[in-house]
């Protein structure tokens, strides 16, 4: 069972973050906006209600709800970055319906387990959908579905694998031909693929910005505000650089960064994956690119590379995980891994050999061994929703929204599949935990071969 009362106690009292998130610059989805207006920082003492810790997608859910729920209360969304700069600003912008765990070789798993995270993502999209809709939020909402396709013969066998999971969870879904796919993507790439129609697609960055603008009134948002210390006696204070946040109630949504709480420590990785845009195209080359205005196209292999067609005529590409425990990614490590997705893009656009890729970055996913999220409460005032496992966009969403819900006392269906996912798995000590994660991944890359 994911923790909760009895189960899990945060053993110390104070808790020390030395190690703070610092994403690369030049994420195309945050870099192509307008610039935010300046960010509102804590100096002195500042006292809430509620603090949430972390203003991505859970954080925001979890904000928002709190504020509905308890609408006379005081809730501060602390972020040590700008919101929509971090990793959820920095995802390809797939709000996914259907299971899509990344340990498996078809995305599904055992059905119950399955049918909860249906039941969940396509909560997330309602919830979405009425918060985009009601504030008009500008994101590039679409939903369109998501295409799946396969390069190779083993791609197509784990396509196979994947259209049996949804089998046998009811779940519809359109086969395609090569010829299907490059009509929509103007790419001969592909052996074949399939059509799902429940995943929406956004513009990430402009989406989490958009909430972050239309939170209710009693939510104060802090940014560039990284919390250093946090002390839970009788009640939380959070210390940061020039102030102080007291607080009788604590959410943690800070993902990886989280696992520096000692419970969460050994159960949560902090994985990074890479992306890539390129410049807007031009006529002719749209000509030359032909398919559809947009799109968005899923690896049949979880390691695989992402593509999508966006609507101001850029095209992204998504590959390369590494383990980066210190929260952190070099300009080296981007140069190298940009080279790789230069290459990728170039094999499924030849055509388009003279397009290159103006934005390249990072972003990390908090992910867990047997693939499970954690939530619930670790310690008295103190609950936590991290661990997404790659679905930051609905599993995140959700679960800032069941977190909320349950910190009030909310004992819904909903929140009660949450508590009935298992805990996320311990990890072995280091050394050993860098040499298997790094190990299992190059061992994944390589069997994905031209799937990537």
């Amino acid at each position: 069972m994911v923790a909760d009362v009895g189960r899990a106690t945060c053993r110390e009292h104070v808790v020390h973050f030395d190690r703070l998130p610092h994403d690369s610059s030049g994420c195309g989805w945050y870099d192509v906006l307008p610039a935010p207006p300046e960010p509102t920082r804590v100096y002195g003492e500042q006292a809430a209600d509620w603090v949430v810790l972390g203003a991505g997608l859970t954080g925001l859910a979890a904000a928002r709800r709190l504020a509905m729920l308890r609408p006379q209360a005081r809730i501060a969304l602390v972020d040590a970055q700008r919101v929509g700069y971090g990793a959820s600003g920095r995802n390809s912008g797939f709000m996914i319906d259907l299971p899509h765990n990344l340990n498996s070789r078809g995305y599904t798993g055992e059905a119950q387990g399955d049918q909860r995270i249906i039941r969940r993502n396509r909560a997330a999209i309602a919830f979405m959908r009425e918060i985009v809709h009601t504030h008009g939020i500008d994101c590039d909402w679409d939903e369109q579905g998501k295409i799946h396709a396969a390069a190779t013969r083993r791609g197509a066998s784990a396509l196979a694998e994947f259209a049996r999971g949804l089998d046998a969870l009811n779940e519809p879904y359109t086969n395609l031909t090569a010829a299907d796919i490059e009509h929509i993507t103007g790419s001969s790439y592909y052996l074949g693929g399939m059509h799902t129609p429940g995943t929406v697609l956004v513009q990430p960055a402009k989406l989490v910005r958009g909430l972050a603008r239309t939170l209710p009134d009693n939510v104060c948002v802090y940014e560039d505000l990284p919390v250093l210390e946090i002390g839970a006696v009788q009640t939380i204070r959070l210390r940061c650089a020039q102030g102080r946040v007291t607080a009788g109630g604590l959410i943690l949504s800070n993902n990886g960064v989280a696992n520096q709480f000692s419970v969460l420590r050994r159960r949560v990785l902090p994985v990074y994956t890479y992306g890539s845009m390129t410049r807007p195209l031009r006529a002719d080359e749209q000509a030359r690119l032909g398919g559809d205005a947009t799109w968005g196209l899923i690896p049949a292999d979880p390691v695989g590379s992402t593509l999508r067609r966006l609507p101001d005529h850029r095209l992204l590409i998504r590959n390369t995980f590494t383990y980066n425990p210190t929260f952190k990614t070099t300009s080296t490590s981007l140069r190298r891994i940009q080279k790789r997705h230069a290459k990728c893009f170039y094999a499924r656009y030849p055509a388009l050999a003279d397009v290159g890729l103006d934005y390249t970055w990072g972003g990390v996913l908090g992910v867990s061994r047997n693939a499970t999220p954690w939530f619930g409460r670790i310690a008295p005032g103190v609950f936590a929703a991290v661990c997404h496992n790659g679905l930051g966009l609905a599993g995140g969403t959700i679960a800032g929204k069941l977190i909320a819900e349950y910190a009030c006392g909310d004992d819904n269906a909903l929140v009660r599949d949450m508590l009935a996912e298992p805990m996320p798995a311990y990890n072995p000590p280091a050394p050993f935990l860098t040499l298997g994660v790094s190990g299992n991944i190059s061992w994944k890359e390589w069997c994905a071969g031209n799937e990537i």
